[in-house]
């Protein structure tokens, strides 16, 4: 009989978390409630005495001081409502794993593998609520139907007893291999197969594995393992997972029919190979003996030097498809899911930061949401609360991001979520970002175990939003068992004890052990070695999972045992599957039964290349008419609370960025701590003053526009923001993620030529402009199916880019922050301003896009990018803060308030070049352009490093609150520092 124990806070000790489900029920749902409390339950399914769960109770489970509990009663029976939500049978409950191991650890003995404990909350509400609304505060606020149960009993209905619930999978059919012959399946129902079974490939792609298991040599070949001329569901769904959009990138290598504006027809053989690839082999050889790359686009994650004795490993993904089903699930495995890169590249990096990116729609949505979607609101708290437990449970430090709102994020929200690493230029006298499976070596996976949580997650991933997208692709990390196995494998990593090393992300064994193969040329796998969280796995189940915290490596015969002792020593999972070989084969065994047998060449190499149709045609918007406002106090003040403007403090408190205590800038600077940092930078060796430089550039906006030139500025962005803090162009390295929206022509997606016409033009602008700049790409990913497309209702993202900067300063303690320092300083604007507020915020702010988009002008910008960083590496410079949204006007607001001391701006001064308004030159977003203040002493040294770029002194720190600024022809903005800040803070104040 299952035990069940409730803990709760005794009477006159504040229930935080009851109050805030409280306020969020008053202010998300408008339900009036007077009270929430909440209670811990945790239901034990476990042979123990009444006696041991009293210890339990009493120790671990609850806090003796401030908590009290109750077993298999009620702790609290005065309630109207209660709302009880725990997990679904299947879905990883993490707390409860650990609830387990702290039974153990308390009673001294082991408990059985079916013996488990299972977690939920009980919410008791109070307060004349209907059942109808009790409902509503359980699907729209509590539980995520998908992955969460929940139960509902009103006071009245409540017999008195406690409510059990033992979540247990329950698999009662047997596993199977299903097999098809697909010389005998027409086109047609090659088509409805791919559907069925999720597989995401197009008739071209069934055909050519129709005509591979037809082909007689191969068949002569399958018939030595006791294979036919039949394709299992194992290699059906093997293929399919490494076929994959999201694997393959079969969009980017695909073949293009480009035609411009002109009309003029150009082919392209692969958007990768011509503009990405290219551009980096151009950068690398233009740098010479100063190139600075060491590994970039063959690996988990891209390989810079950091000095002569460490390297530095950066990776940036996006988990964009399971966030839109489950935003906590989602988003918490798309920050564990990164952290795995970066260690699983080379031999393996240690972590030492994470970045994030969040694309929402407007948290204050108020109309009827479409069907399968959550309210943007919930997808924000989700995505947030799923980075924080992910990241600070990791102990790897949040030290950049930052959040974009569109309405168009409502049907699939963006989450980029990033993680750098650090390791020692060589291992064991051998360089550290090289590795290689040999034959022989033994397939070995640790960590976490195998469920059904992430089947499909390759595929899913590359398609958009529909009816069918399937719950199972949903998944929920485990950072605690994830960061035992990182420890473990640094020591064996030091130790020399593995060849190479992998993580298990999209499409699990199949793609970890499928790519590590390559090394090799080939691997012999048995599934039904794989550890499992329950039985009745089928085989292709267990071998596409995703389930989380999993790492594959090629470990020699002669290390295995020590391996194997030392992961038992620290606690750690870890199971040898199989071994590399030197076949030529992907062969996949289950009970001695051989369930796929594939070329190595075929499996890697034989989808067959996609050809597209791209038309460019520039949209033109009307062209805003309004005039000059009369009150531009008033109008920045607006401007300054727009949610792309507004402070985003209330996230970014909950994020850890001082673990590992090498943080120097921080993602809140000034004197409260409080202003918005341009960038973050690390001391990861805490014995030396070299830092490590962390920004980003992301402007979806301008898309609306032209793409070319929302890339050009989105890489200028990210450059600009680690310029700001003391970065360098000479060791500068970006990292490129697209997400899209469908490109691909189609009866549902009849502008598919134009969609990809615009991918094409964002990358030429990124060929164009890193190769300016110097700086080159070393990794990327893309997501080209962010749609939703249920009934007749389709929302399409607006097309994005993100580029993630990681770089180094020679000494940290030159950097500089955004805010003023000093009364008196002088107030400088580098760069030349344009009339160019196409794609603006303050434009937005009065319903427009327009058409004059920012322009990048990268060889003036490198001169003063240059400038600027000698300026800096000499002292020069108090304070530095980019231009970007919300232009100048929001920059110095930002400057001033975050120091805390005044401004008077002389707009007169700025150089401009266009038709000259008030408001143009204020929120004007032309790009490469930044504030900065100097002490008046060194006004003639700064000007010379400035001398042959534009730029002006326009003003002064005054030495109380006022921030005062003159325009053409009169004051046109006059008020205080605060007022400014508090209309910057206010907007997001109450959702956090």
């Amino acid at each position: 009989m299952p035990f069940r124990v409730e803990v709760g806070f005794k009477k006159g000790i504040k229930d935080a978390y009851g109050e805030k489900i409280s306020q969020k029920i008053r202010h998300f749902l408008g339900i009036k409630i007077k009270q929430v409390r909440t209670v811990f339950v945790y239901t034990i399914d476990a042979n123990l005495t009444k006696e041991e769960v009293e210890i339990i109770a009493s120790g671990p489970f609850s806090d003796p001081i401030i908590q009290e509990y109750a077993i298999d009663r009620p702790l609290i029976t005065e309630f109207d409502w209660s709302i009880e939500v725990g997990f679904k049978p299947g879905v990883t409950d993490n707390v409860g794993k650990t609830a387990k191991e702290a039974i153990e650890w308390r009673l001294g003995r082991s408990l059985g593998p079916e013996e488990r404990v299972y977690t939920s909350t009980l919410y008791l509400l109070n307060g004349s609520t209907s059942r109808s609304e009790v409902e509503r505060i359980a699907t729209d606020l509590l539980a995520n139907p998908l992955i969460q149960r929940y139960h509902i009993i009103s006071h009245g209905e409540w017999n008195g007893k406690v409510f059990i619930y033992v979540p247990k999978v329950r698999l009662l059919k047997k596993p199977e291999v299903k097999r098809y012959n697909l010389s005998l399946i027409s086109d047609e129902e090659l088509l409805r197969l791919s559907q069925e079974r999720l597989l995401a490939l197009d008739l071209k792609e069934m055909n050519a594995i129709k005509n591979y298991f037809n082909d007689q040599m191969v068949i002569a070949e399958r018939k030595k393992v006791g294979m036919d001329e039949q394709i299992t569901d194992v290699e059906l769904e093997a293929i399919a997972q490494t076929w994959s959009e999201h694997c393959k990138h079969k969009i980017f290598n695909g073949l293009i029919h480009y035609t411009d504006e002109t009309g003029k027809t150009t082919l392209i053989e692969s958007l990768f190979d011509t503009y990405v690839r290219r551009a980096t082999e151009e950068i690398r050889k233009a740098k010479g003996k100063d190139d600075f790359c060491l590994s970039v686009f063959k690996d988990n994650a891209g390989v810079i030097k950091f000095n002569e004795h460490w390297n530095l490993v950066f990776k940036v993904e996006t988990h964009n498809s399971p966030s839109a089903l489950d935003p906590y699930g989602g988003a918490l495995t798309g920050i564990v899911g990164v952290n795995r890169d970066p260690f699983g590249t080379g031999k393996g990096a240690k972590l030492i930061f994470n970045t994030d990116v969040f694309c929402f729609a407007s948290p204050f949505y108020d109309k009827p949401l479409p069907p399968r979607l959550l309210h943007p609101r919930r997808v924000f708290e989700g995505v947030r609360e799923g980075i924080e437990h992910g990241g600070n449970k990791s102990g790897i430090p949040t030290i950049n991001g930052c959040i974009v709102f569109d309405e168009r994020y409502l049907g699939k929200p963006l989450v980029y979520c990033g993680t750098g690493g650090i390791m020692p230029a060589e291992i064991n006298g051998q360089p550290s970002h090289i590795k290689q499976a040999k034959p022989g070596d033994f397939i070995v996976m640790t960590g976490g175990r195998i469920g059904k949580d992430g089947i499909h997650g390759a595929t899913f991933s590359s398609e958009e939003l529909h009816e069918a997208s399937p719950v199972s692709a949903v998944q929920i990390g485990d950072p605690i068992t994830q960061k035992k196995m990182f420890d473990f494998l640094l020591i064996a990593r030091d130790k020399g004890w593995y060849n190479s090393i992998t993580d298990n992300g999209a499409g699990g064994l199949s793609s970890s052990v499928g790519e590590m193969a390559r090394e090799s040329g080939g691997a012999e796998l048995h599934l039904e070695k794989a550890p499992l969280k329950y039985q009745g796995l089928d085989p292709w189940e267990i071998l596409v999972s995703e389930s989380q915290e999993r790492m594959t490596l090629a470990v020699p015969p002669e290390n295995i045992s020590a391996f194997l002792e030392l992961a038992k020593k620290m606690d750690v999972e870890a199971t040898v599957l199989g071994k590399f070989t030197d076949s030529g084969k992907f062969h996949v065994l289950y009970k001695n039964e051989t369930v796929l047998y594939l070329d190595m060449d075929f499996l890697h190499n034989g989808v067959p290349q996609k050809e597209m149709v791209a038309r460019w045609t520039p949209p033109v918007h009307p062209e805003p008419d309004f005039p000059c406002p009369e009150n531009l106090t008033e109008t920045l003040n607006k401007i300054l609370g727009r949610l792309n403007i507004c402070s985003k403090e209330g996230v970014v408190r909950q994020y850890d960025h001082e673990v590992q205590g090498g943080s120097v800038i921080k993602p809140l600077v000034g004197k409260w701590d409080n202003g918005p940092s341009d960038a973050a930078i690390i001391r990861p060796l805490l014995d030396s003053y070299e830092g490590v430089v962390v920004a980003n550039g992301i402007c979806p906006r301008y898309s609306d526009i032209d793409t070319y030139h929302m890339t050009a500025c989105a890489l200028d962005e990210a450059i600009r923001n680690a310029i700001c803090v003391g970065g360098s162009l000479k060791h500068m390295a970006v990292l490129d993620n697209f997400c899209w929206c469908d490109p691909i022509i189609s009866e549902k997606t009849p502008d598919g030529d134009y969609k990809l016409a615009q991918l094409v033009r964002a990358n030429q602008a990124l060929y164009d402009y890193t190769t300016v700049y110097g700086v080159p790409c070393i990794s990327g990913k893309d997501s080209m199916k962010n749609d939703y497309h249920i009934g007749n209702i389709k929302i399409s993202i607006p097309p994005t880019i993100l580029f993630s900067i990681i770089g180094r300063i020679d000494d940290v303690r030159k950097a500089v922050s955004m805010d003023v320092k000093h009364p008196g300083d002088l107030v400088y604007i580098l760069g030349m301003t344009y009339d160019e507020l196409g794609g603006s915020e303050y434009f937005a702010q009065y319903d427009y896009v327009g058409n004059k988009v920012p322009k990048v002008r990268a060889k003036e910008a490198k001169k003063l990018y240059d400038a600027l960083n000698q300026a800096i590496r000499d002292g020069l410079i108090a304070s530095c803060h980019d231009c970007s949204d919300g232009g100048l006007g929001v920059a110095l607001a930002e400057t001033a308030f975050a120091g805390g001391w005044g401004m008077e701006i002389d707009l007169g001064a700025v150089p401009y070049k266009g038709e000259k308004r008030d408001d143009y030159i204020l929120f004007s977003e032309s790009q490469s352009r930044l504030v900065v203040t100097v002490r008046r002493e060194n006004k003639t040294s700064f000007e010379k490093y400035l001398a042959d770029c534009p730029f002006a002194c326009i003003g002064s720190v005054r030495s109380d609150i006022k921030f005062i600024i003159k325009g053409l022809n009169k004051n046109i903005i006059h008020t205080d520092i605060y007022t400014l800040k508090e209309s910057w803070q206010r907007t997001l104040r109450e959702i956090f």
